[in-house]
């Protein structure tokens, strides 16, 4: 059931944690940073979340006003949940909270690693050429298209199919998180079937080579 539990104190940083504090909350908002999703695909981002306890969170998040329910237009007519305003200001702080998790050993396996958080990884990481041409990549984790664009030295991403693409990567969050450790894996990985990619694959090779390693797992 949706908890209406306090800190009862009134410093800024115990009535933040009486809104986003509880157990999968902030997980909830991190799932949300690059856009809108379904129930159903929340629920696969955190499977260790149960379907009533996701639901719970929602509905708290929603009633504290940092996540809003929507109805998405003809011909999709699906409910998908984004960030207010005011839940997208956490973004900052829950990257950082991140950056300075990496020294929390990691939990004993098997682990999960969702799309989102490997994606938020890729776009502070990665640091592309700024005189290199503008190049879109869609990438494709857990069969859910996204959009990567590199343009100025910066990195974009969002949910989605891309209009066209120079490059199209199709893998799992886990093995994505290996190439960005070591490009050097990618010809490997497509070899064995756990990548398939297309298109202009040098650019590829560029974009998992700009990623940097000091904040590395920070989603």
């Amino acid at each position: 059931m949706p908890t209406s539990r306090s800190y009862g104190d009134a410093c800024g940083i115990a009535r933040a944690l009486d809104v986003v504090g509880e157990r999968w909350a902030l997980l909830v908002v991190r799932e949300l940073f690059l856009g809108p999703q379904r129930f159903t695909e929340l629920r696969r981002a955190l499977p260790g979340a149960s379907s009533n306890l996701l639901s719970d969170r929602l509905r708290e998040l929603e009633g504290r006003g940092v996540v809003r329910r929507r109805k998405l237009p003809p011909p999709a007519g699906a409910w998908v949940y984004e960030l207010t305003d005011w839940g997208r200001e956490l973004e900052p702080i829950v990257l950082a909270l991140g950056i300075w998790g990496i020294r929390v050993p990691l939990p004993p396996s098997p682990t999960t690693l969702s799309a989102t958080s490997i994606l938020l990884f890729l776009r502070a990481a990665a640091r592309p050429d700024p005189n290199a041409p503008a190049t879109t990549f869609r990438i494709e984790l857990d069969d859910r298209a996204w959009t990567v664009h590199t343009a100025g030295g910066q990195v974009h991403v969002e949910s989605g199919e891309p209009t066209s693409a120079d490059a199209c990567l199709r893998t799992d969050p886990k093995t994505l998180n290996a190439l960005l450790d070591d490009p050097a894996l990618l010809d490997p990985a497509m070899s064995d079937g756990r990548v398939v990619a297309t298109g202009d694959l040098s650019a590829l090779r560029s974009l998992l080579r700009s990623a940097t390693t000091p904040t590395r797992d920070a989603g």
